[in-house]
């Protein structure tokens, strides 16, 4: 940021959110800890609080940090295309405000860090859940004031799940190990739900004004967008990310020329915000896919139709959008078709007719949205004017992989991509196995990180859905070098050309005289312990380190344009959901999904990721909530109050996948873990405003409770 807080791991003479830590205890035994916190007497002088993005843009608000001129601390604008004359020629322009609430990722494991400070060398080990970005080592060392390679993090694997959220451990990775430095001995740190839902992080709370210039049959020539970002009291990294992350793909997937958009993020008295599940897209589609809706009743058209009209078509591949997004490859119209075929759009239509002359409040949502995935590191600069960005501009989404065959042939492949629970490890084998000729079983994938020992960019970790794009490709790329190099040797074996070589059954022969064989056993031997038998100026062993970036991936333009993403999958969903008039719960009973990730790599992963991310996105729709007070006070600090959906909750999930392959990726592959996090709380939002338009009750927010729900009737009626 041009101007940012300062930001410690610890209240430095001001507490600016309800569970920022202000004091450390360092004991044997964590029952002993405890005692000692709450021996802790902590002498407050109670400030003015401002805990929403409306408080702090008044214009006497209190300033959250006293050295910035105000709570504003990011504001910029960008047009794209001709705005002015779209909405000038405009026959109907459609506006509304929407408000996005602020959840959290609730995974298995909460944080967990372990440190430990070595004086004799000036070297901390940090043995934390953290899953990158990377780019966080550097910021750490720095905190630490050592050196980056006196600073050794050590990821286990399948860190029980993460979303988004572990990224933000890094102000904790840096409390414990000064903690460490300080006791003389390693300290442990694992966090408690409460701890976890009062000050990890969460998405962002957003407000948002649409506006779209139209001609009469619903089509969009034009978009403008007003969006305020509430990142807590501190601007941490990555924010101010989660309004730009969105930048490539704003008009989603559909065919508008232009653009505008005014952007903020705001301080507050609330605990700073970073990744969850879907960072920014979430936002985005509950605004744009809602103003379709909005477009669909103005005009009297079927909320199908308009998004049909719009949609880009399938000879427009690649498209590059006006904010500089490149969509490798898709055919959207296709996709969404087969979504209204698999649900039976015509038919759930007819048994909507028929339920609401029962007197029922039934509704169908549709939701169509861009799924990028591998994210542009270099989006970030979009903050800066292009004058400022020129001297710091960065770029690119690499990822590394290291592949090592041993003296005995044992195959190990170390990954960097530092998964927490995705199934990476049974990917990343069965590509080895292809490529290798060998069983997947012989293959030993290791998914811990260790920035000692692996190889890693800035760019690695589990975020943006960006395994399949570049971490498998990262893998491809290494299995690929290694095979060139063992056919190589088989060929000088073997006495024949390398382009006579066939590798399968864990052995490589001569295509056409299979009794010419030699097994990958025995090359790694004579790689190993035979280096007289290679051929001419090959080195010893079987060891390949491969570094894969999408080449899309390239710096924020002069023009402000930036591909944000390296891949763009599509997503088509529908649901079916019905509120009950007495109650006012709302209940899913169907729930559809058509998704175009490029390649599938392994079915039944990709369901299950397609299923998590939807009901990630149920809970945003219908039940979780960071709710604070006036003062600042969380009031949903337990899963007492912050309710998560269950099992029971769920759908059943009806879900297909298309595939058009991405010509990007070495595989094709695109990412798809975020997915349905994205279109979710809009669908289940764009239900149940169908359901209440009877009423005459719309939506703009969420979550959609009973207790909103009735007091949103009891308004309506009050109002006629």
């Amino acid at each position: 940021m041009p101007a940012p807080p300062p930001y410690y791991p610890i209240a430095v003479d001001r507490v600016r959110y309800a569970g920022e830590p202000v004091a450390v205890a360092i004991a044997t035994s964590r029952y002993a800890a405890e005692d000692a916190v709450d021996a802790v007497v902590v002498e407050y002088e109670p400030l003015p609080a401002v805990a929403s993005i409306q408080a702090a843009l008044a214009p006497d608000a209190p300033r959250v940090h006293d050295g910035l001129p105000s709570n504003v601390v990011l504001h910029r604008t960008f047009t794209y295309g001709d705005l002015d004359g779209a909405f000038a020629g405009a026959e109907v322009v459609v506006e509304d405000d929407y408000r996005f609430p602020r959840y959290a990722s609730t995974p298995i494991e909460t944080y967990g860090v372990i440190a430990a400070y070595d004086p004799a060398d000036g070297a901390y080990t940090v043995w934390c859940n953290f899953h990158g970005p990377f780019s966080m080592h550097a910021l750490m060392a720095r905190a630490l004031r050592v050196p980056e390679h006196k600073l050794r993090l050590i990821i286990p694997a399948d860190i029980g799940g993460s979303f988004g959220i572990k990224t933000m451990l890094y102000p904790y990775a840096v409390l414990v190990a000064a903690a460490a430095r300080i006791a003389g001995v390693p300290v442990r740190w694992i966090e408690d739900r409460r701890e976890h839902l009062l000050a990890s992080s969460s998405g962002a709370d957003r407000e948002m004004h649409l506006a779209a210039a139209l001609t009469r049959d619903g089509r969009v020539r034009g978009l403008r967008i007003r969006a305020t970002d509430n990142v807590g009291a501190y601007i941490r990294a990555p924010e101010p990310g989660c309004l730009f992350r969105t930048h490539g793909n704003t008009t989603g997937p559909y065919a508008i020329a232009a653009v505008g958009l005014d952007l903020r993020a705001v301080l507050t008295n609330t605990a700073p915000t970073g990744l969850n599940r879907g960072y920014g897209n979430q936002q985005l589609s509950f605004g744009l896919e809602r103003l379709m809706d909005t477009i669909a009743e103005t005009l009297g058209l079927d909320p199908a139709e308009v998004r049909a009209r719009n949609l880009l078509p399938r000879d427009a591949f690649p498209y590059r959008t006006p904010t500089g997004g490149l969509y490798d490859s898709g055919d959207y119209p296709r996709a969404f078709r087969r979504l209204l075929e698999r649900a039976d759009y015509a038919g759930l239509r007819r048994a909507q007719a028929e339920a609401r002359r029962g007197g029922r409040l039934v509704g169908i949502g549709l939701a169509a949205a861009v799924d990028p995935s591998v994210s542009n590191m270099g989006y970030v600069d979009l903050a800066y004017p292009a004058a400022e960005r020129r001297q710091r501009a960065k770029s690119g989404a690499a990822e590394a992989a290291t592949l090592t065959v041993d003296p005995t042939g044992a195959v190990t492949l170390l990954l960097s991509t530092a998964p927490e629970g995705q199934g990476h490890e049974t990917v990343a084998a069965q590509i080895v196995a292809d490529e290798l000729g060998v069983d997947p079983g012989q293959i030993r994938v290791v998914a811990r990180m260790d920035t000692l020992t692996h190889a890693w960019t800035i760019s690695s970790g589990s975020y943006s859905s960006r395994f399949a794009g570049a971490g498998a490709s990262a893998v491809a790329q290494a299995a690929r070098r290694l095979r060139e190099k063992i056919v190589r040797i088989a060929a000088h074996l073997l006495e024949a050309g390398p382009e006579d070589i066939e590798v399968a059954g864990g052995e490589c022969r001569v295509r056409g005289a299979p009794q010419r064989a030699v097994s990958i056993r025995r090359i790694a031997g004579a790689a190993h312990w035979d280096a007289r038998s290679l051929p001419h100026g090959t080195e010893p062993g079987l060891h390949v380190t491969a570094f894969f970036t999408l080449p899309t991936v390239d710096r924020v333009s002069d023009a402000d344009e930036v591909n944000s993403s390296g891949t763009y999958g599509f997503i088509a969903e529908l649901a079916v959901a019905e509120v009950d008039p007495e109650t006012w719960e709302v209940r899913c009973s169907r729930y559809v999904a058509v998704h175009d990730a490029g390649t599938i790599l392994n079915p039944l992963l990709a369901l299950g990721q397609v299923h998590g991310a939807a009901v990630h996105g149920l809970g945003g729709a219908l039940y979780e909530h960071l709710a604070y007070d006036a003062d600042g006070q969380l009031l949903t600090a337990s899963f007492m109050d912050y309710l998560c959906p269950t099992a029971a909750e769920a759908p059943a999930f009806d879900v297909e996948h298309v595939e058009t392959p991405s010509p990007l990726s070495l595989l094709g592959a695109k990412g798809l873990g975020e997915s349905s996090a994205m279109t979710a709380p809009v669908l289940l939002a764009n239900a149940v405003a169908d359901a209440l338009r009877p009423l005459g009750i719309p939506v703009r927010e969420l979550p959609l409770t009973p207790d909103r729900l009735a007091a949103w009737a009891r308004r309506r009626r009050a109002a006629s």
